[in-house]
This record gives C-alpha cells, sequence and structure tokens, in this order.
C-alpha cells in the first residue's frame, strides 16, 4: 500500500497533471487529430463523472484496501495510449446511459438553472435590503453620535478681543 499521501499526490500527478499537459500538447499542434481530441474529450467526461461519484461514495468504500491504488491504476487505464481506456468506457457504459436518459438530463439541468438564477437573485436582494439598512444604521449612529458629543462651539477669537478691548481704552 502506498499509503493515502503518496497514493493522493500520484492520482493528482498521473490523473490531471500529465492528461492537462497533453490535451495542451495535442491543441497546440500545426495539425489537430480531431480522433485525440475526441479522446481527452472522453477522458475529461469520465474523470468528472469520478469526482462526482467518488464525491458520494468516497466515505464509504474509501476504508477498503488498496482504493487509492486501484483508482490511480483506472485514471492511468483511462488515458494510457496503449489501452485507451477512456474510449472503451466512454462508448461501452457511460454514453448508452446518457443517451437514453438525455431528455431528462436536459429538462434538469434547465430546471436547476432557472431555480438557481431564482436563488441568486432572491440572496442579491436580501444582501442589498441588509447592506442598505446598515449603512443607514450606521449613518443614524454616527449623526446622533456626533449630535451627543459635540462640544460646544469656541468663542471665536474676535468676540473675545472686542470685549477686551474697552476695558483696555
Amino acid at each position: 500500500m502506498l499509503g493515502y499521501l503518496l497514493s493522493t499526490v500520484l492520482l493528482m500527478a498521473f490523473g490531471y497533471v500529465y492528461p492537462a499537459y497533453q490535451c495542451y500538447k495535442e491543441m497546440e499542434k500545426n495539425e489537430i487529430k480531431k480522433e485525440q481530441i475526441l479522446f481527452w474529450c472522453r477522458y475529461w467526461i469520465l474523470v468528472a463523472v469520478l469526482v462526482v461519484v467518488e464525491s458520494f461514495s468516497d466515505v464509504i468504500i474509501s476504508w477498503l484496501p488498496l482504493y487509492g491504488e486501484s483508482k490511480l491504476a483506472f485514471v492511468i487505464y483511462l488515458w494510457h495510449p496503449k489501452t485507451q481506456g477512456a474510449n472503451y468506457v466512454y462508448s461501452v457504459m457511460l454514453r448508452p446511459i446518457v443517451m437514453q436518459h438525455e431528455k431528462e438530463i436536459d429538462k434538469r439541468i434547465m430546471e436547476f438553472w432557472y431555480k438557481g438564477k431564482d436563488i441568486a437573485i432572491q440572496f442579491m436582494q436580501t444582501g442589498f435590503y441588509y447592506g442598505q439598512t446598515r449603512i443607514f444604521e450606521i449613518i443614524h449612529y454616527l449623526s446622533t453620535q456626533a449630535a451627543a458629543g459635540a462640544p460646544a462651539p469656541p468663542a471665536s477669537a474676535d468676540k473675545g478681543k472686542e470685549k477686551e478691548s474697552p476695558k483696555a481704552k
């Protein structure tokens, strides 16, 4: 067993950094090969699905022996040039499921989008109202403090000289 830290570092290196660099190299070529771009798109789709599924299932299965090493081996299987597992897993497993439920997925995404937009607008309105209220409270507080604690204006120097000058004459 590699240990959690080493498995995580290797997963980041071989599951994200190396594939991202390979995508970069493929995109920067003078002649872009459609099949290679599709391969990397499939890879990143599968990685996204794995990250989402793992966020829920990790608590349940992360205690299994060699779990980190298995994840590492799977992501290497997905991108390795000899296996190109991303093409197989995408075509045989993911694509049929998504195609079967594509309309429902699109409908749910649109519902989520509209609900999210409504919630965002509500939060912004609440935030603006809260901010406006607090600003007015601060202004009110400062004005009452200034009025209550303001010292009387000092007598001007001219008035004092006028009073003294008749006595001095």
